[in-house]
């Protein structure tokens, strides 16, 4: 087995792929924002041309890259889109993914809006990890950050998942100043009698998604937030998430700090976008696509060879918020959450 070394000497063991580009919700800060003309032509949908479906990855490819890469170390999977739940029969990947010899688990992103209808079938599939991006408990700014009203089927998925026991159960909320920064303790109550670790996010710059300074939260300001009502207790993280325990909470809090204090020098992940591009860094418009080589015949041994050397190119770490700003990257929905 080949590590999947960069030249930092960095080990990547873990996959992302996006499943679908399409989401129900419309959250601002994953969609960038809805282009003049398109205002003009009276059109309400988000501000990115969906890929047609041709254009994005089948299951028989994504296997097979799933395949290539946990024969070169890769043993962890996440399902991310858009809402991978709206990606049909997303569980029958599950299943095939499952059956890799050196995958150890199978996580999955969503917006919890179908998880209660599926995720009985998601967990007997093979799916062990479950992360649900959640940014407010409140019903009317639910709908203002989603332009839906589904708070409560989210939160009916979101007991489902607890029932389910998965291995790991994650809240996703990314902070965002004036919008939901009244709401990190009532988040921290929430999970302190659930087996759930809610996870504040930074609020990341991509492409058009509105992103402002004076919107930004960073991770000293969250946590000491927390510390005014409750004593964090240093838990051993993850390679990208400072994690805490509280005293006499079932659940826990965690902090993904990209922004304020990055982690670049730990990272460990590769993702694949629904279109078939191999990105080695979230924030980095270098990608390259394996959809071509899979479409013309391409050999595992050549695909696997310019995955090597693509990641042999992954930059030290990404140009913090004034070269973000400045970058060409691709929407998150397109990248996959």
């Amino acid at each position: 087995m080949t590590s999947l070394l960069d030249s930092f000497n960095r080990i990547h063991n873990y996959l992302r792929i996006s499943v679908t580009d399409r989401c129900n919700f419309r959250c601002s800060y994953c969609l960038p924002a809805i282009s003049d003309s398109k205002k003009q032509a009276g059109m309400q949908a988000n501000g990115i041309d969906l890929k047609p479906r041709q254009q994005i990855l089948t299951f028989d490819e994504i296997y097979r890259v799933a395949k290539i890469l946990s024969e070169l170390g890769v043993n962890k999977i996440r399902l991310t889109g858009g809402e991978p739940l709206a990606r049909k029969d997303v569980e029958a990947l599950i299943i095939r993914i499952s059956s890799l010899y050196n995958i150890k688990t199978i996580g999955m992103t969503t917006n919890g809006y179908y998880l209660a209808e599926k995720v009985e079938l998601l967990k007997n599939s093979g799916l062990t990890h479950l992360n649900i991006s959640l940014d407010t408990l409140n019903p009317s700014r639910f709908k203002e950050i989603t332009l839906r009203d589904g708070l409560d089927k989210v939160m009916k998925g979101i007991y489902s998942a607890i029932d389910a026991g998965f291995d790991a159960l994650k809240l996703n909320v990314v902070v965002i100043r004036g919008f939901n920064d009244d709401e990190i303790l009532n988040f921290v109550d929430f999970v302190q009698d659930k087996p759930i670790q809610v996870r504040f996010i930074e609020y990341m710059p991509f492409k058009n998604n509105s992103w402002r300074e004076d919107g930004f939260v960073p991770y000293d300001e969250i946590k000491n937030n927390i510390s005014y009502k409750y004593d964090l207790i240093t838990s051993d993280g993850s390679k990208v998430s400072k994690d805490f325990s509280i005293d006499g909470f079932v659940g826990s809090v965690g902090f993904i700090t990209s922004i304020s204090n990055h982690f670049c020098g730990t990272c460990n992940r590769l993702r694949m976008t629904a279109d078939g591009h191999l990105k080695t860094c979230l924030f980095s418009n270098d990608e390259v696509s394996i959809m071509a080589l899979l479409r013309n015949g391409a050999s595992d041994d050549e695909i696997k060879s310019l995955i090597l050397d693509t990641l042999k190119q992954k930059n030290e770490m990404h140009n913090g918020i004034a070269g973000l700003l400045k970058s060409e990257n691709r929407s998150m929905l397109q990248i996959g959450g």
